[in-house]
């Protein structure tokens, strides 16, 4: 849990570093996802770590507070509204509340099960899918305001979501899931290989782990990136590679 939480905190620092210092029009600029701007995407990051802290630390608590939002319409405003409020309104209160999360965190072990939306979680998959999502809503913002989102090894977890949800990508779309093994050999920032499944599988995946992520959590094209596919399984995978819940959805051209 140290390993995952200390790796989370440091994905929370690089993205606060992007909006520590933007001004308040960058704050109100549409992202590449659509209907939000940098303010909405920190502020759904706000409710989404309120949520969490709550099922980690007080999962009774979640389950009747899920249960009243969802009569109330399903939104995360339920957790938490910042109308009004500045982007350095917003950001005070991310910092706050992304601490007391990982204090939730480091409070449990690893196979503690949690509570959330969709089935419980081991607390260790719910922080590597809080890490996901701060990265990949990091990625909308870096490419807002035009600066680099850093690249290191902590897209390892990315990665392990992306590949251990490939049946997820299928069901979400209510389509029949292949079956079959495909092999991922993906080339880690540090030049490290990461792979997943058998080494002599027929049907593979190659390429910058970078990219695997950019394309398992929709931010972008598979034809946009340098990932090669081998086999009708992994060229299908890759086509609807969805690694966060909800409902389906596909990248548009960014």
């Amino acid at each position: 849990m140290d390993q995952i939480c200390d790796d989370l905190a440091a994905e929370h620092a690089a993205l606060d570093a992007i909006v520590a210092d933007i001004d308040e029009a960058t704050w109100s600029t549409d992202t590449p996802a659509d209907g939000w701007d940098v303010k909405d995407t920190i502020v759904h990051l706000i409710q989404a770590d309120m949520a969490a802290s709550l099922a980690v630390s007080a999962p009774e608590d979640f389950v009747t507070a899920k249960k009243e939002m969802m009569s109330g319409g399903g939104s995360l405003d339920y957790f938490a509204t910042t109308d009004g409020k500045t982007g350095a309104d917003v950001l005070e209160l991310w910092r706050a509340e992304r601490t007391k999360m990982l204090d939730a965190f480091r409070s449990r072990a690893p196979k503690d099960r949690i509570p959330w939306f969709g089935p419980d979680m081991s607390t260790l998959s719910f922080a590597t899918a809080r890490l996901m999502e701060t990265w990949s809503h990091g990625q909308d913002i870096a490419d807002t305001v035009g600066v680099a989102w850093p690249s290191t090894d902590r897209l390892k977890h990315v990665c392990h979501i992306g590949v251990t949800t490939r049946r997820w990508s299928y069901m979400v779309r209510g389509m029949d899931f292949p079956g079959g093994d495909v092999r991922v050999e993906l080339t880690a920032p540090s030049g490290e290989l990461w792979t997943w499944g058998p080494e002599d599988a027929a049907d593979r995946i190659t390429g910058p782990a970078e990219d695997f992520c950019l394309v398992a959590t929709q931010r972008r094209q598979p034809s946009s990136t340098s990932l090669v596919t081998e086999g009708p399984l992994a060229t299908e995978w890759l086509s609807i590679a969805q690694a966060f819940a909800g409902e389906a959805t596909l990248p548009d051209g960014r």
